[in-house]
């Protein structure tokens, strides 16, 4: 799937995979070595987040039921939480950099193609 911010007319994944089931949230990137460029995963529903056991900071996406980024966390390291944003429909969990590569902020429209 491909993630694309509508706003900025930027592709923020090429390669996007779905989390929506209690497993594969659950996983979600434990045990992957790295989030390479154009990968990305949605947590479906999602209105918060943790790095535990995660060997690499990850850029992150909270949108909202119209598919509009209502917070972005830039690089978040390692063993962290995430604030919950209780408006946040699902998560998508990107490539450290990523925010800071396309622009991509508080406001901005999100679709998925």
């Amino acid at each position: 799937m491909r993630i694309v911010n509508k706003t900025k007319n930027t592709v923020l994944a090429v390669n996007a995979v779905l989390a929506d089931t209690p497993f594969t949230r659950i996983k979600g990137l434990l045990g992957k070595k790295a989030l390479k460029e154009g990968e990305a995963l949605i947590i479906k529903p999602g209105n918060s987040i943790h790095t535990f056991f995660m060997y690499f900071p990850i850029d992150v996406l909270f949108l909202d039921k119209n598919n509009r980024v209502i917070a972005a966390i830039a690089s978040l390291k390692p063993f962290r939480f995430s604030p919950v944003y209780f408006r946040a429909i699902f998560v998508l969990e990107l490539p450290a950099d990523t925010i800071q590569s396309t622009s991509t902020q508080k406001d901005d429209t999100i679709s998925f193609e």
